[in-house]
């Protein structure tokens, strides 16, 4: 069984979740991270979920800011300790673009331990990777593409299983580019960011962040013919009524299955 496991699905500012980011779960139990979240909390929402470190040897970071890839410090921190014990078989893989590995590889020589970081390159390769590149891992095809962001450079996925073609595509954190077209429709899984509901977009004020709001996302879902959308990277003062609020606001603009995660909430692909 495939499934989702969401580590965190609050955007930069959250204080009462933790930062978007996800494992994608394959059936023999192999975790693939997306993102990372904004510092050492991703430790502590690993442990939640049962995480096992060392069936996790792929990452992909999507872009720089600091509540994606700070938290990509203390993962390899971890695993270069795991190295370092003996305790971590195989290699572990991030993918990025050039300048968050730049970035990465910068906040990695100047924070870790000489220890840790002398398995950057060895046990730990960072690769960076281009638009339009096609990613052959074990299990699943992975298409690159850049989102077009109008605040940082920013690559999303989609992802095919290679078992049976189910179709996952992660559009980021920004609103959608019709330029993202090929990659997302007809996706059996749309991942998008939905910064708040339409209805309260004077209060959370999305447009100006360049974020979009549970009404977009969905009408989006409904122009690319998706069969499931999850709605993350969300403000979190309304989390106490989220879950519902968002889906029942999408509900009227796209007839396929809603999904609106709480953090270390598991959905079945």
């Amino acid at each position: 069984m495939k499934k989702i496991i969401f580590l965190g699905t609050g955007n930069a500012m959250v204080t009462k979740v933790f930062n978007t980011c996800f494992l994608i779960e394959l059936p023999d139990g192999e975790l693939f991270l997306t993102d990372a979240g904004g510092g050492n909390g991703i430790l502590r929402q690993m442990e939640l979920a049962g995480a096992d470190y060392n069936k996790m040897h792929h990452m992909f970071i999507t872009h720089a800011h600091t509540d994606h890839v700070m938290g990509a410090v203390w993962v390899i921190r971890k695993i270069s300790s795991l190295i370092n014990k003996n305790k971590y078989d195989g290699v572990f893989h991030i993918y990025c673009h050039d300048l968050v590995k730049d970035i990465l590889l910068s906040m990695c020589e100047m924070m870790l331990k000489e220890k840790d970081y002398e398995n950057i390159g060895e046990n730990i390769i960072i690769h960076q990777v281009w638009d339009g590149q096609v990613l052959n891992l074990e299990q699943m095809e992975i298409n690159v593409f850049d989102i077009y962001s109008t605040k940082a450079k920013q690559y999303g996925y989609q992802l095919r299983f290679t078992d049976d073609d189910t179709m996952l595509t992660c559009l980021g954190d920004e609103p959608y580019n019709d330029g993202c077209e090929e990659y997302a429709e007809g996706s059996d899984w749309l991942l998008s960011e939905a910064f708040c509901k339409y209805s309260d977009r004077d209060i959370f004020k999305p447009y100006e962040k360049h974020h979009s709001t549970c009404k977009e996302a969905a009408e989006l879902a409904q122009k690319l013919h998706v069969k499931n959308l999850v709605l993350y990277h969300t403000e979190d003062k309304t989390i106490d009524t989220r879950k519902e609020a968002y889906a029942s606001e999408a509900r009227q603009y796209f007839s396929g299955k809603i999904f609106v995660p709480d953090d270390l909430e598991v959905i079945e692909l």
